[in-house]
């Protein structure tokens, strides 16, 4: 079995013994026993206050939802809340009193979920106040394979907080190393290294159980297929919340599933297939609206590209129902359509955009970043 970080706290002792300890962490936040890091770290150490990010530490707040500073009815220490409606961020007082702040979130290696967002934050704030950051470090369940684009200058949001490739194949603690050299920042980083992880494991091959990131990532499925079908959150196409698989589902009421899904399998796309969906959601998009699509089958991990089968999900609904098909407005006047944050760039939107086009400049981006991202590779 691969152990994380947070399996590995008592061959480091040193790290923690005599500090006041903020957490960062949620509901992914578990040894391999299940034991949750708030207990293990409670009862050893001193923890003095929890910070919340998307979710809630216990993992109770659907995606985008508030959450509230409260105290934590189990632990009793204090939830701060690092999601919060005007800001993401640390805000003054939360860490009055605190020595050392520790991370330990389950990331699934994609750049819009926004676990990673959060602890780049906790970096400038780290560096801010020269106060030690350690990370738990965990394993990237999507391995080691870089796909799609770099984040533009320009788009940047919290679902894209730094210039990294749509799948990046790091894993949390590298990607700090990473922020840190990059940005140039001289604050105390410690990393509790993964023991028995290889770069090219997916996450079904650790021994590890699955415990769900947030409620929209069931299984490990879910999570594979996430870097490409969650750009269907900023389009008219349901993504499958509200349901029993979601971002497993794509479709829509104006869809005809049966001819789409024999449409997607003529493409020949790797590792992967699609059967006639018919769904209606619960929640979100249409909800209580009878929605016909896609249901993605993974039918070969390793030869899956999720990134590129996303793409063509997406230019496939846009060519076969030119009349319905669109991509949602911005949240905001003047601010950038949803989709093109989390794309992290205009050209998904832009009139005429091929998609042969975007996915050999994804190719060109992908080659960059794997090559830019050696340099932080602990393991």
């Amino acid at each position: 079995m691969v152990l994380n970080g947070i399996d590995r706290v008592g061959g480091y002792d040193n790290v923690f013994r005599g500090k006041r300890l903020g957490l960062i962490t949620s509901v992914s936040g578990v040894d391999n026993r299940l034991r949750s890091s708030i207990d293990i770290l409670s009862e050893k150490y001193t923890l003095a206050a929890l910070y919340s990010p998307e979710h809630g530490v216990r993992g109770n707040v659907a995606a985008g939802g508030v959450v509230d500073t409260y105290k934590d009815p189990y632990s009793g220490i204090m939830v701060y809340s690092l999601y919060r409606k005007d800001s993401k961020r640390f805000a003054e007082g939360m860490l009055e009193g605190i020595d050392a702040l520790v991370y330990d979130i389950q990331d699934v290696g994609t750049r819009y979920y926004t676990f990673i967002s959060t602890m780049y934050y906790a970096c400038q704030e780290c560096e801010e106040r020269q106060m030690e950051l350690i990370i738990l470090d965990r394993l990237n369940p999507l391995g080691d394979r870089v796909e799609g684009n770099l984040l533009q200058e320009g788009y940047g949001s919290f679902v894209g907080a730094y210039p990294l490739c749509m799948r990046y194949g790091l894993t949390v603690g590298e990607l700090a190393g990473m922020i840190c050299d990059e940005q140039g920042y001289s604050f105390p980083l410690t990393v509790i290294p993964i023991q028995g992880w290889r770069r090219d494991m997916l996450f079904p091959e650790t021994g590890n159980l699955w415990v769900m990131p947030s409620l929209g990532l069931p299984r490990f499925e879910s999570a594979l297929l996430y870097p490409g079908t969650c750009l269907f959150e900023g389009t008219n196409l349901s993504e499958g919340r509200g349901t029993s698989a979601p971002f497993e589902l794509i479709g829509a009421p104006y869809v005809d599933g049966y001819r789409f899904s024999g449409y997607m399998n003529g493409k020949g796309l790797p590792g992967v297939l699609f059967s006639p969906a018919y769904f209606t959601p619960s929640t979100s998009k249409y909800a209580g609206e009878a929605c016909e699509g896609v249901h993605i089958h993974i039918s070969d991990m390793r030869g899956f590209e999720p990134v590129r089968t996303g793409m063509e999900l997406l230019f496939g609904f846009r060519e076969l129902y030119p009349e319905h098909f669109a991509f949602l407005p911005p949240l905001r006047e003047g601010g950038r359509r949803s989709v093109e944050l989390l794309f992290g760039g205009g050209g998904i939107t832009k009139e005429g955009a091929a998609l042969d086009s975007l996915l050999e400049e994804f190719a060109a981006d992908s080659r960059e970043f794997a090559a830019r991202k050696e340099k932080y590779h602990l393991y």
